[in-house]
């Protein structure tokens, strides 16, 4: 049996795998009083949540998987679990390669765990279920607990969107949406857990197309959010992540609403409209730009940040450069640079990827470079400026400080009594760090 003993998560990729982790672990407390350890060597069930959108992250998998092969032999009864993306794309075949696996589960799958955790015990044997069920699992998973100041909530599955170079639609099914009233729910126990801000999570957030139960009336993303406002304790709304083509003109003028926060991540992969296309985001880099100048025109101090993927079959130097130029010119703040990974099934990994490793490091790094200089121009203007800070807790680097996040998501420590965790301070900034900020009450 399994009752009362440990488990690890470990989690990789995006805020969707974080938010599912939480998941699994309620799952784990509610079936069987396990607790959570930091230390792998102690637990009875291991758990790797898992990221297929690069290639080095799918690795990684077996690389970690090989590591835990270590613990087994040396504890046989130790469980090892495989959930996310690549269970999902991989299935049964991950045992080939990994044959110290005993389950594997995919996103949708998560909440039928302790069911394959039982089927393991009783029939020695591995358990696999890696379906797309709708959306049934919100139906099994127990309520948070968490007392963070900080949540995530899950608003919507899976992606319809079938850009050439994406694996999501394949490891998370198609776009499906829970009620308005779920998602209602779940905020309410979160409030009266203390929580006061609410990150709304969705690999295409924006095309949120939920149902409002007593009626069956349709509710978009910008009427979840003045729904989520109407919450007297939850004192700010973010969102991760958006897509250009469901940004509409409602959701930009919902910016008016100071719960709102000013930061806005939105991906777009490049900046040249021929490398646009053969992705098929269905956007042009002007319909993107008249986007952003929209949201800044009601919110003129926003922080803009976004994705880009470099190298992409059939990039060439002047591709490359309208990328450039883009970020120049809309003077992102922070950002995400990856160089193309081809993913197995998807369109563009039967296009000749005729770009260099060599030449594709060459433009990645310059890319980097330039968002990090736009990252601390950006923060130094926030010098010997006042912010409104969230206080989320003690800081990593320095347990006597305490950190937060301003409105637009920037990062600043200070010293204040800790008392101050979960509350909303007025801090002066008095200097900027490379990726942070230093504050005084």
């Amino acid at each position: 049996m399994i009752d009362s003993k440990k488990y690890f998560i470990q989690t990789q990729g995006c805020q969707m795998n974080e938010y599912d982790s939480d998941k699994i672990s309620d799952l784990l407390k509610h079936h069987y009083n396990m607790s959570s350890t930091d230390n792998p060597l102690q637990a009875d069930l291991l758990i790797l949540n898992t990221c297929s959108i690069r290639e080095k992250a799918q690795e990684k998998v077996f690389s970690q998987l090989g590591r835990w092969r270590k613990i087994k032999e040396k504890k046989p009864n130790t469980l090892i679990a495989v959930g996310g993306c690549v269970a999902s794309q991989e299935g049964k075949n991950i045992q080939t390669r990994a044959p110290e696996v005993d389950i594997i589960f995919g996103p949708q799958t998560l909440h039928r765990l302790p069911k394959l955790i039982d089927n393991v015990i009783m029939d020695k044997a591995i358990s696999v279920d890696v379906e797309f069920p709708l959306i049934e699992k919100f139906d099994f998973l127990p309520q948070s607990t968490t007392s963070k100041v900080s949540a995530y909530v899950s608003i919507m599955e899976g992606c319809s969107k079938y850009c050439t170079f994406c694996v999501v639609p394949y490891t998370r099914g198609e776009e499906v949406s829970r009620s308005l009233d779920e998602i209602l729910y779940e905020v309410s126990n979160l409030s009266k857990n203390g929580v006061k801000e609410i990150i709304l999570l969705g690999q295409n957030v924006n095309a949120y197309r939920g149902v409002r139960k007593r009626d069956n009336k349709s509710i978009n993303f910008a009427e979840l959010i003045r729904y989520i406002s109407k919450f007297e304790n939850i004192e700010r709304i973010r969102h991760t992540t958006s897509h250009p083509i469901d940004f509409s003109d409602d959701l930009i003028h919902e910016y008016r609403n100071k719960k709102l926060c000013s930061n806005l991540h939105l991906p777009v992969q490049s900046g040249s409209d021929f490398i646009l296309s053969k992705m098929k985001r269905k956007h042009t880099s002007l319909e993107y730009k008249n986007l952003i100048r929209k949201v800044r025109s009601i919110r003129p101090e926003i922080s803009i940040t976004s994705d880009f993927i470099i190298g992409y079959p059939g990039e060439t130097e002047e591709h490359f450069q309208e990328t450039y130029k883009l970020i120049q010119n809309i003077g992102f703040d922070d950002g995400y640079s990856f160089i193309y990974s081809k993913r197995p099934g998807t369109p563009a990994s039967f296009e000749n990827d005729n770009v260099s490793l060599d030449e594709k490091k060459k433009r990645l790094s310059k890319i980097q470079e330039l968002i990090r200089n736009n990252s601390e121009i950006y923060l130094s203007k926030l010098v010997n400026s006042d912010q409104q800070v969230l206080v989320e807790g003690v800081s990593k680097k320095n347990n006597t400080e305490l950190y937060g996040r301003t409105n637009t998501n920037k990062t600043v420590h200070f010293k204040a009594p800790k008392s101050l965790i979960g509350k909303c301070v007025n801090l002066h900034i008095s200097k900027a760090n490379r990726s942070s900020l230093i504050g005084v009450l």
